[in-house]
């Protein structure tokens, strides 16, 4: 059988990608992240078969985006555990992506990002933004607002290696694609790690989060009982393809 030479075009004649081939380069990459404590059980119903996490710890990040190469610009909002991948040699650390939350207008990055690496996003209306001396994040799915943080803007400077290091860790996701039938075709766990990371600057400060219940966007099934740290973040990175860690179907 001959593949078309372009994987990403849908009807492959009509050179209609959905989105672009990767790296997909970030400028300016804003990330306003809370740390919260949640409940034991909670996190360890949401992990996969792989990740155990260490602490029930939840970051919450709300991230605007102005200058993606391939994407444009766009907003997203969501959650991911700190988690601990125990491979065969050395166990490693990073970030499990549970939920995620795109403008609603931003076809590229939600399409591209679901059928490259398995990003779990779906569409709603993330904002960040300054208000006087606060910095506020919104969530809102529909017109339901399930999600409000806010943070003290630039209050106190953070080490920009320490962020720098951060971001460069690795991610994990659950890629879940069904066949033509609604049968499982791919079921896997990847890792994702951003590269070429600049960091112009890095804040602290007090911060809140609420999070609201709703039945199509359960975020609070990850229930706030401690807020632990929050951080507002300004740099550029470039996301590179992941590698399939475990493929589910083949175990």
């Amino acid at each position: 059988m001959k593949l078309p030479h372009k994987m990403f075009n849908m009807p492959e004649e009509q050179g209609n990608p959905a989105y672009t081939e990767a790296p997909n380069v970030f400028f300016n990459r804003e990330y306003f992240i809370v740390t919260y404590e949640t409940e034991r059980e909670a996190i360890d119903k949401a992990l996969p078969h792989g990740l155990t996490a260490p602490e029930p710890l939840v970051k919450f990040e709300f991230m605007k985006m102005p200058d993606a190469t391939g994407f444009g610009a766009f907003q997203e909002a969501g959650q991911a555990i700190p988690v601990v991948y125990k491979n065969k040699k050395t166990p490693e650390s990073g970030l499990y992506v549970y939920r995620m939350f795109l403008s609603q207008d931003c076809l590229e990055p939600t399409v591209g990002g679901r059928e490259i690496w398995g990003f779990p996003k779906k569409t709603g209306t993330p904002n960040l933004a300054v208000d006087g001396d606060t910095l506020v994040g919104t969530l809102d799915y529909g017109k339901v607002r399930i999600a409000t943080a806010t943070m003290g803007y630039k209050f106190n400077t953070i080490n920009k290696d320490k962020i720098k290091k951060a971001l460069g860790e690795p991610g994990y996701l659950l890629k879940t694609i069904p066949h033509v039938d609604g049968t499982p075709a791919i079921c896997q766990l990847v890792k994702y790690r951003m590269t070429n990371i600049s960091v112009k600057w890095a804040y602290s400060g007090p911060a809140t989060l609420e999070l609201h219940p709703h039945a199509l966007a359960p975020i609070a099934d990850l229930p706030v009982k401690k807020i632990i740290s929050a951080v507002h973040i300004l740099a550029d990175l470039t996301l590179p393809y992941g590698e399939v860690l475990i493929d589910y179907l083949k175990k």
